[in-house]
């Protein structure tokens, strides 16, 4: 039996004015899964995301979230931006940030309720920041402070979790428990699509769409992930080893301890070093 379908485009074109990110893609995002979205710089991977929210109108072709179109769907759609960096005069609690992600059925203005405040409760366990929910943003470390962000997203218990590359450059521990909610949120069947650099990353998860200005590839990671695919994805970018490895070299997305991703071309899983 076919499985349900999140997101389904057709000829779809992103452009920002003259510039186009994204021809002509035709793909569909299965529910209940995790969908992982790599590619070079200028893919089009956050152009897509923004696509699917509403953020950004499609110049041609159609697309199709959740069964309607993007701005008709919005409080249905969790969109987590990767992380910024926080106004240090801004006097902003952990529990507060998380809280605005329930502004959506409240309003700006409207109180909190005992269940949004149990919700509220859940999501920071959840990320294992119950202990930082008076502490200020600014305060925070970078992994600390993306996990707060996650929480906003995860708290509007959207069907759908848009992330933007949500553990990139990471410490460890942060990168753990992000991934682990990730793993978590599918088990509960909903379904996530997430942007990255790391193709072990992409290869662990049920579905990957392989852009580089138009969909090179889709489906499960194992039939995306193949060396000609990534070689017609990276281009100049892609080396092939002695070993049966291939290289692939994108400098200006490097996190820190990441220099180079690595794809076993005999069975075609995805390694990092």
């Amino acid at each position: 039996m076919a499985r349900e379908v999140a997101v389904e485009a057709t000829d779809l074109v992103v452009a920002y004015g003259t510039h186009t990110v994204l021809s002509t893609a035709t793909f569909t995002v299965p529910t209940g899964m995790v969908t992982s979205l790599v590619g070079p710089n200028g893919a089009g991977k956050s152009s897509l995301l923004n696509a699917v929210v509403g953020l950004v109108e499609p110049t041609t072709g159609s697309l199709s979230v959740l069964g309607d179109s993007p701005t008709k769907v919005r409080r249905r759609v969790a969109y987590v931006l990767q992380s910024a960096k926080v106004d240090e005069q801004l006097p902003i609690t952990v529990r507060e940030t998380v809280a605005m992600g329930r502004y959506a059925e409240r309003g700006a203005f409207g109180r909190l309720t005992a269940e949004d405040r149990r919700a509220v409760d859940h999501v920071l366990d959840r990320l294992d920041i119950a202990d930082l929910a008076r502490r200020h943003l600014h305060e925070l470390s970078g992994g600390q402070r993306q996990r707060v962000f996650v929480a906003q997203g995860l708290v509007q218990g959207a069907d759908l979790l848009l992330l933007d590359e949500p553990v990139t450059g990471l410490d460890v521990v942060s990168r753990g428990v992000i991934l682990d909610v990730v793993a978590s949120e599918r088990a509960a069947g909903r379904t996530v699509m997430m942007t990255t650099h790391d193709l072990a990353e992409a290869s662990g998860t049920d579905h990957v769409l392989l852009l580089a200005g138009r969909v090179v590839a889709a489906g499960p990671p194992a039939e995306v992930l193949t060396t000609d695919n990534l070689a017609a994805a990276y281009g100049g970018r892609i080396l092939r080893l002695s070993d049966g490895m291939v290289l692939i070299d994108d400098p200006h997305h490097h996190a820190p301890g990441h220099d180079h991703a690595l794809c076993e071309t005999d069975d075609e899983q995805v390694h990092r070093h």
